[in-house]
């Protein structure tokens, strides 16, 4: 069930002029994996949450000999969206023990010692700046609280490239993913940049939420395997195009553009 109280208000942020003008397309991103590599903040969470976890067994008087998993054997894991209880059962606890394990995991994930894991995916800031020379319109969708969107873009100093931002107020959303508040959040932002006079011209995202919402909205879907999801796990979903990254669609959106 959609709750409407945890979506942002979209927020507007100043743009440079583009280069090129009379464009009106709009192109819609996702932030976490388009933009933002979570991996080795999604790692350190999973392997403090298992610590943690093991400490307070112990302590309970549970013999328990974890064994975590690579950094690799992990972020696969997640690729392929293993549940997180699959994930920790493989990592040595039971399962009633996972209940512990995923309330350390939803607690240590948004701690700000852990966001300063994440990192801008490469080639990111030219691939964005491409897109506003041709005119095109960037408008940021994500489940991703807003707040610590802002804060992010600023520190790379792209937040004059977006046109507008759609978040949520609730920083425990976009761990989980729910596909129907993403389908909400596009919804509205596609309503708004129509109201503005601007067409969408697609959804550019990394999971089964991005590419679903895209479809619900009628419009192509660009599923990005440089995030948490993998390329045959994307592929279940048909989206319209699979790329690599956010600098391989870009270069399809301003290549082939009679495609879209």
């Amino acid at each position: 069930m959609v709750i409407p109280t945890t979506l942002q208000p979209p927020q507007r942020v100043p743009s440079p002029t583009p280069a090129t003008t009379g464009s009106t397309r709009t192109v819609f991103c996702d932030f976490d994996g388009p933009i933002i590599n979570v991996s080795a903040r999604y790692y350190s969470t999973y392997r403090l949450a298992l610590a943690d976890t093991q400490t307070l067994l112990e302590k309970q008087g549970h013999d328990i000999h974890c064994c975590p998993l690579s950094a690799d054997q992990f972020w696969q894991m997640k690729q392929e969206r293993v549940p997180d209880v699959e994930i920790a059962m493989r990592s040595g606890l039971t399962l009633p023990q996972t209940e512990l394990f995923l309330q350390r995991v939803n607690t240590l994930v948004n701690q700000p010692a852990l966001l300063h894991k994440d990192s801008l995916q490469e080639g990111v800031s030219h691939a964005l700046l491409q897109l506003r020379d041709r005119g095109l319109r960037v408008v940021l969708v994500t489940l991703r609280c807003q707040e610590q969107v802002t804060e992010l873009l600023e520190s790379y100093d792209l937040d004059g490239i977006f046109d507008g931002i759609y978040g949520t107020q609730d920083c425990q959303i976009a761990y989980h993913n729910q596909a129907e508040l993403k389908t909400q959040l596009l919804r509205e932002a596609i309503a708004a940049e129509t109201h503005l006079g601007h067409s969408p011209l697609c959804m550019i995202g990394d999971t089964e939420a991005d590419i679903l919402a895209g479809q619900q909205a009628g419009i192509p879907t660009l599923a990005l395997t440089c995030g948490i999801r993998s390329d045959r796990y994307l592929r279940t979903f048909n989206p319209t195009y699979i790329h690599q990254d956010l600098v391989t669609a870009v270069q399809q959106l301003l290549g082939c553009p009679k495609l879209f």
